[in-house]
């Protein structure tokens, strides 16, 4: 290990694992930040260690209530429990940094005790002037001018009116530490000067409270995305004062996991892009498992031939050291499909009883279901599961067994054949000869088979597409002569006769 790494840097392991999941709750939950919380957690439960779930809501302007309720519902949704924090508390409560001011406070005249915290009067202005005179580009900043003021020179200060901020004494040597993804990282020392901890007026900063809230609650792996590890240098700084001070007595691990980029380009995926949007996903039919599964991908994989795989399965496999440190590509359609695959690993029952909230949005079905609804779901369901990809598509898959009057597709009637109305008058004669209480998928199949293939001479397809567009309405529908089945011959009948009106 190289020696400039601080020894004091934390070896826990196992049990002893404590990660935190800390967003701002600012609007809508998105990918990146479900991912973040996903590897955090994965983290945990592989090590058999604790996940502390804090939200840091010290922006008046832009945190809202709302916002950290629909985090919680996210995670909730995802079932991605948490040990300690907002919901459950703990022994580190609160977990809300707006409830933390005081324990700020206190922690800060620890570090201006021990001489790592210093105050600071100089404006924007001063500053610019300073390097402006002494020859030194604007974008250099601070120049570190307050570090060995006077206690005259603060009084002469505080005399003018002026409020002190706070700012840390940055190390004047290297700062290296070993990170978990990417390996050995060196800050040089001087590539950033002290810094403001806490404001003029009292408010603490991020880049001191989150390294403060991490310490108090033994925080002992920091992971969390790319755009962060600049922030890393200071965090180093900040926690070497705290450890020097006695609030803490190591120094996490850090862990940068990579971005998650587009579909296209190489633009870090935005927080306004439908595909970031976790519930507009959750919304358009993604289950909880398939995008537990796909997220987990962003970065990292169970195995270089397998993609589908469980949370359980997840869990005993994942560390964040097999994390590849390369940008991540949000890809839908690979999304979609792992969905699929986790969809036909729900047990049919199970299946079903999640299309209910979709079949409602669309005004199919009651919620809960009446018993004849329930019943046609259940017989249904089996037919579109291996089909689905999102349960969003239930409403279109299954929409025409509760509705009474079919709705055409136009893509739909525009691909019926010239012989359409031969094709739907032979059918109705072929049906009307199946006994209404043998009306099976099977029997249904071999009557049509013989009028159409048989007597007609047409390929199947030429023979039942016109049949699917009078019964569903769509190109697209559950297997043909079983959603008969479940219309009933009369109803199975009507319907031809119904397009063949339609045509007309």
């Amino acid at each position: 290990m190289s020696a400039a790494i601080d020894p004091r840097t934390t070896t826990a392991s196992g049990t002893d694992v404590r990660v935190r999941f800390c967003p701002s709750p600012t609007g809508l939950p998105h990918v990146g930040m479900v991912r973040t919380a996903l590897y955090n957690w994965a983290y945990a439960r592989h090590t058999g260690g604790k996940l502390i779930f804090r939200v840091e809501d010290t922006d008046a302007a832009r945190d809202s209530e709302e916002s950290y309720r629909q985090l919680v519902d996210a995670l909730t949704w995802l079932e991605i429990d948490w040990d300690e924090g907002v919901e459950k508390g703990g022994p580190h409560a609160p977990y809300r940094q707006s409830q933390r001011r005081e324990i700020y406070a206190e922690v800060l005249e620890r570090l201006i005790a021990s001489g790592a915290v210093y105050e600071s009067y100089s404006t924007a202005e001063e500053i610019d002037a300073r390097n402006e005179a002494a020859g030194r580009a604007k974008q250099l900043g601070y120049d570190n001018f307050d570090r060995d003021l006077t206690d005259e020179q603060k009084a002469a200060f505080r005399a003018e009116g002026r409020e002190p901020a706070y700012r840390l004494r940055v190390p004047d040597h290297d700062l290296t530490y070993v990170d978990l993804i990417r390996g050995e990282v060196t800050f040089p020392a001087g590539s950033f000067p002290d810094f403001v901890v806490v404001r003029a007026g009292g408010q603490a900063l991020y880049t001191f409270t989150n390294p403060v809230d991490d310490a108090l609650m033994g925080i002992t792996h920091v992971i969390r995305g790319e755009d962060l590890m600049p922030s890393t240098a200071r965090q180093l700084a900040l926690y070497a004062a705290l450890n020097d001070a006695g609030v803490t007595d190591f120094v996490p691990r850090f862990g940068h996991m990579p971005l998650v980029l587009g579909e296209t380009g190489n633009k870090k995926l935005s927080k306004r892009d439908p595909q970031a949007d976790l519930f507009l996903l959750r919304e358009k039919g993604f289950i909880h498992e398939g995008l537990l599964n796909y997220l987990s991908l962003l970065g990292w994989s169970i195995a270089a031939d397998r993609d589908v795989f469980s949370r359980d399965e997840l869990v005993a496999a994942f560390d964040i050291a097999d994390v590849n440190p390369n940008p991540a590509r949000f890809d839908q359609k690979k999304a979609e499909s792992i969905n699929g695959d986790h969809i036909r690993m729900l047990e049919p029952a199970d299946f079903a009883s999640r299309l209910v909230p979709y079949l409602h949005a669309a005004g199919l079905v009651t919620n809960p279901p009446t018993a004849a609804q329930q019943a046609t779901l259940d017989a249904a369901a089996p037919l579109v599961q291996e089909r689905m990809q999102l349960l969003g598509e239930a409403s279109g898959l299954l929409g025409f067994l509760f509705r009474d009057e079919v709705a055409y597709d136009e893509d739909a009637l525009k691909s019926l054949p010239a012989n359409v109305g031969e094709v739907l008058v032979a059918s109705v004669g072929a049906l009307e000869l199946v006994p209404e209480q043998g009306f099976t998928a099977a029997a249904v199949q071999e009557a049509l088979a013989g009028a159409l293939i048989d007597g007609l001479g047409l390929k199947p397809r030429v023979a039942y597409g016109p049949l699917r567009v009078a019964v569903s309405g769509r190109r697209v529908s559950p297997p043909l002569f079983e959603s008969m089945e479940l219309l009933g011959k009369a109803e199975s009948v009507r319907r031809l006769g119904a397009l063949v009106e339609h045509l007309s």
